[in-house]
């Protein structure tokens, strides 16, 4: 399909519903941290949760080495533990930011402060939390807690990882149950001079997705075994995706290239993705428009232009600029041309508009990025360089400015009819 047919069949019907409900959110959230106030009362027996179900953890980077690592419980609905961690099912289900933080205000940290230079620990606290992490479903937890829990959102300013919600410092935790372990993370375990980066590839060569690897690493659980630490959930987020893209870089480093040039799109909680794939060797570049009102330029006057790029020979150092998106959306696009066993050219333009009010956490990247490529059949081009200038109309910027901001979008020939355009 050609690609003005491609952008012309885009219907706008889908795009309008999700502004009308970012339109009517959000103000319910305060609402609902006052449910789950009187919910944590309700379940409170002393200053013990009782009988509730762990879906994962979160571990804190404030004051490292001696972190805040806890478990993370529901305070109500313990039945529903499973669908309150973050996980593709969000996206499959539709998930909108406030169910996103719903989700994720439902459930209790309750933390200890940790060192995390665990090694071969799994007694008391830190052994508990270490077992929910390795599980590969919701366990049953008992935890003693001191004091009241504080009923506030943890929002990362770097939109990483997904809100946290209530929290409250633990005295104690035990299991209720034993822990179901897949038998990869068992085996993954076991070995005590397995580098973590070989564990990872491991772990996700035997089907773990990304989201169950982030959990293992965040314990501690991979890596020689006296050189195991706790690692901070945001770090170990982009650490897992990042390990994983390499990986998929390596499988594909001498496949042949995609011979056409092909744009998929895709929207979610308010991003819009553009990824177009172009014949050459591996490149990758990820550009973000952020727009004025929206969550990372709330008081902007214009758009803020960000971008990351790497070349054949991949990164050697953070992408600092687009952080962990940059991570998951490369994720994404290197899991389809793996598929394929081809290379391409790789950039991914994201349009953050003002319908993305609230941090939700880079899954979104990651599972919009997935899922751009199940969306039927793509829209055309004959060279990168031809999309990016047909795909101008549907970007909030014009040509000169992504050409001042993008590597890949830097040789694409201006006319006078781009100036000004805006």
């Amino acid at each position: 399909m050609k690609l003005d047919e491609y952008v012309g069949g885009l219907g706008d019907d889908e795009a309008a519903r999700r502004r009308q409900l970012a339109e009517e959110k959000s103000y319910e959230i305060t609402e609902y941290l006052e449910d789950v106030e009187r919910s944590i009362d309700e379940s409170l027996q002393g200053d013990a949760l009782f009988g509730s179900t762990a879906p994962g953890i979160f571990v804190g980077r404030s004051s490292y080495p001696d972190v805040s690592a806890g478990v993370l419980a529901p305070v109500s609905d313990p039945d529903r533990a499973a669908e309150f961690e973050t996980g593709p099912h969000w996206y499959k289900r539709g998930y909108t930011i406030d169910d996103v933080f719903q989700s994720r205000t439902n459930l209790l940290n309750s933390a200890k402060r940790t060192n995390v230079h665990v090694a071969d620990e799994w007694d008391g606290f830190t052994g508990v939390q270490r077992e929910i992490a390795i599980a590969d479903r919701p366990v049953d937890v008992e935890l003693g807690l001191d004091g009241q829990p504080e009923i506030e959102m943890d929002l990362s300013v770097r939109d990483i990882s997904t809100p946290t919600g209530p929290r409250a410092t633990a005295e104690y935790a035990d299991l209720g149950e034993n822990p179901h372990v897949p038998k990869p993370v068992e085996y993954a375990l076991s070995d005590d001079d397995w580098k973590a980066e070989g564990a990872m590839t491991y772990l996700y060569n035997r089907g773990l997705d990304v989201y169950q690897i982030e959990n293992v690493l965040a314990a501690g659980a991979l890596g020689e075994t006296e050189s195991r630490k706790l690692v901070p959930t945001r770090w170990s987020i982009t650490a897992v995706d990042d390990t994983i893209c390499e990986f998929l870089r390596g499988q594909i480093h001498n496949r042949p290239s995609v011979d056409r040039t092909a744009v998929w799109y895709n929207e979610y909680l308010g991003n819009r993705f553009w990824v177009i794939l172009a014949p050459g060797d591996f490149e990758f570049e990820l550009v973000e428009l952020k727009a004025p009102g929206s969550v990372w330029n709330p008081a902007g006057r214009g758009y803020n232009v960000t971008s990351d790029y790497e070349g054949f020979e991949g990164r050697t150092s953070y992408a600092s600029e687009t952080a962990g998106a940059y991570y998951a959306a490369k994720l994404g696009a290197l899991e389809e041309l793996a598929d394929r066993g081809r290379q391409a050219k790789v950039l991914i333009v994201r349009h953050v508009t003002p319908d993305y009010w609230g941090p939700a956490g880079v899954w979104q990247v990651r599972e919009t990025v997935r899922n751009a490529f199940e969306e039927g059949e793509p829209g055309e081009a004959e060279t990168l360089h031809d999309a990016v200038r047909e795909l101008l109309d549907q970007w909030p910027v014009d040509l000169n400015t992504l050409r001042r901001n993008s590597e890949l979008v830097a040789g694409v020939q201006a006319s006078l009819a781009d100036f000004d355009r805006r």
